[in-house]
């Protein structure tokens, strides 16, 4: 004889079998309640029901006898019954329970299709939606969605039908995904996604899609991913009513968004229209991406207007080309899917080596610098010829066109480049410069990208009109950045290097960088040449008169050109080498294998500016 013993303190809700019934083991005997919760007493053998102690209704403690099975052999079981299962169990013929169901249908209404003529309005403006961006984005397959049955906030003065259907994610769609795992793997290429629907509330910033970001966000840090984050959209919305508040400004989410930088890469995107809060937002981010069509601005029409400054069209406020011109925009695309390719591209500099790469024809570097010391060219002619072919992602291109940045890959590791451009004031480093290089030693140390810096320069600007610009100030953001940096530096002087700019560009001397080597081409001195013989030979000059004071002066300026010349500067050991410029790619992948690589993440900002 078995006795079965309660196993807790319960109510009796139901005795499953008659005194004497038979019963095969597993088959359920009573049922018990607990703390809320009904348990099943099951058989432990076959058997016969000999006595019950207990009934329906009773409290039972724990220990207990319930009752006594006395252990039998039965026939072989019957087969199953074929009838259907009762109504609680009852399933679909595609086996989705009910309960499953009703949430099926409810993440239905969060998704495109559940709102045609939205996505055909978006489509019409030759646009994609945040979905579609996402899809594009995140690869096949890795994307977890957070909050995805938020609505907005706005129960006291509408529907919940109206809510669900017309307000899904409360226009914040959020979560974790893959980029680039085909490369890196499914560690290393997480990123959480933040994207504003457009098509929801015109992208507004609702108190749940608030929530909701700031929900993201906390894992961003607390897993040091890195985030993207699509802003377009008008702003804080006035209409969620759910909650008491006056002005809101106790929100944590732009706080929580900046203190990302310098700690993972964050990158920004945005087409169509990005105001107020979203632009905010945007502009805390390490890069903004945007197409050509979109706008950027602290405030719309809306607040434009209200603070009684006129009345402007959305496309009059902050149009793409003026901020890719202010430097607003790191990356002028033409379209979404562009953005989405050059999102990944960006993302993948950060996210390590590649195994695969090739090697351009390096030989070619012999001719990017004129015979002729005195003829202009491109320095970005050298990068075709020095880094892996495809690799190299040019940033800010419309500001600071006197010196040019970018990621490249040299033998697949990730380096960030910076070069002067003679196109441009000779290559001298005004204030725009001075700020784009020094923002950008931030953003490659911040992220542990060793620099590549290819010199060319007369030196700073100078000028009355270049000091009416705050020019002391700029160009020493320069020397600051690279005096704190943890990356390595390596310098290549192609033609000119002269002065503080030279130094400036070679992370403070050229004695900082993990090597400054310099081609055939290379001329240094502490000040331009010219200028050096006219200062510093004023007397000698000044007692002379015409063709007999050109000769000296020329006489006077080859000699110091001679002097400053490439192989000089290496016999005083003021630089390490000069080279062939077909050698150039392999100083730096040697380079690049000898000098350690900080942990990435500083926690030091990177200057919005």
């Amino acid at each position: 004889m078995t006795p079965l013993i309660a196993p807790m303190q319960a109510l009796i809700v139901e005795c499953c079998a008659a005194p004497g019934a038979q019963v095969r083991a597993g088959d359920v005997l009573l049922i018990l309640e607990a703390m809320k919760m009904e348990h099943e007493i099951r058989a432990p053998h076959d058997g016969q029901i000999h006595e019950w102690f207990v009934g329906a209704g009773e409290t039972v403690e724990e220990g207990a006898v319930m009752l006594q099975l006395q252990a039998v052999t039965l026939a072989a079981p019957a087969p199953a019954p074929t009838s259907p299962a009762p109504m609680s169990q009852a399933v679909s013929p595609t086996g989705v329970r009910p309960d499953l169901q009703r949430v099926i249908d409810r993440h239905a209404l969060t998704l495109d299709a559940a709102r045609p003529e939205a996505l055909a309005k978006r489509h019409a403006l030759g646009q994609r939606t945040a979905r579609e961006n996402l899809a594009d984005l995140v690869d096949e397959g890795s994307w977890v969605e957070y909050g995805a049955l938020a609505i907005a906030a706005q129960t006291r003065r509408r529907s919940l039908e109206d809510l669900q259907a017309n307000t899904p994610a409360d226009g914040m769609v959020t979560g974790l995904g893959s980029i680039n795992g085909q490369w890196f793997g499914p560690e290393a290429s997480r990123c959480a996604v933040l994207a504003y629907d457009a098509t929801v509330l015109a992208g507004t910033q609702g108190m749940r899609n608030h929530q909701k970001t700031d929900r993201l966000l906390q894992i961003a840090h607390a897993q040091s991913l890195p985030v993207v984050l699509w802003a377009e959209g008008g702003g804080g919305r006035p209409g969620d009513v759910d909650v008491h508040i006056v002005a809101g400004l106790q929100l944590t989410t732009f706080a929580s968004y900046a203190r990302l930088s310098g700690r993972v890469p964050v990158v920004g995107i945005t087409s169509g229209r990005c105001f107020a809060g979203n632009a905010a937002l945007l502009g805390c981010s390490d890069v903004i991406i945007a197409t050509r069509g979109s706008n950027i601005g602290m405030g719309g029409p809306a607040m434009v207007e209200g603070g009684g400054l006129g009345q402007f069209k959305p496309e009059d406020i902050g149009p793409s080309a003026l901020q890719h011109a202010n430097g607003v925009i790191d990356l002028l695309v033409d379209d979404e899917a562009q953005a989405v390719a050059t999102a990944r591209h960006y993302l993948s500099f950060f996210q390590g080596r590649v195994p695969q790469w090739t090697a351009p024809d390096a030989q070619t570097l012999r001719a990017v610098v004129p015979e002729n010391r005195l003829r202009v060219y491109d320095t970005q002619a050298v990068w075709p010829a020095l880094f892996d072919e495809g690799s190299v992602l040019p940033l800010r291109t419309g500001f600071g066109i006197g010196m040019h940045t970018a990621l490249a890959r040299i033998e697949g590791r990730p380096v960030g480049v910076m070069a002067n451009n003679p196109l441009h004031l000779s290559g001298a480093i005004d204030a725009e410069a001075a700020d784009k290089g020094a923002r950008f030693l931030q953003l490659c140390d911040a992220h542990g990208l060793p620099v590549v810096s290819l010199i060319d320069t007369p030196g700073f600007m100078v000028g009355p009109d270049i000091e009416a610009q705050a020019q002391v100030r700029h160009v020493s953001r320069l020397f600051v950045a690279a005096a704190q940096r943890r990356v390595p530096i390596f310098s290549v002087v192609l033609r000119k290097g002269y002065g503080l700019g030279a130094m400036a560009m070679a992370g403070g001397g050229f004695h900082e960088p993990a090597f400054t080597v310099a081609w055939p081409t290379g001329e240094f001195g502490g000040m331009g040449l010219e200028g050096a013989v006219k200062l510093g030979y004023r007397k000698e000059l000044a007692a002379l008169e015409g063709a007999e004071r050109e000769a000296l002066y020329q006489k006077l300026v080859a000699q110091q050109y001679e002097n400053g010349s490439a192989m000089n500067m290496a016999s005083t050991l003021e630089i390490d080498a000069v080279i062939d410029p077909a050698q150039t790619r392999h100083w730096l992948a040697q380079g690049l294998a000898s000098a350690p690589l900080p942990a990435r993440g500083t926690g030091r900002f990177i200057d919005t500016w």
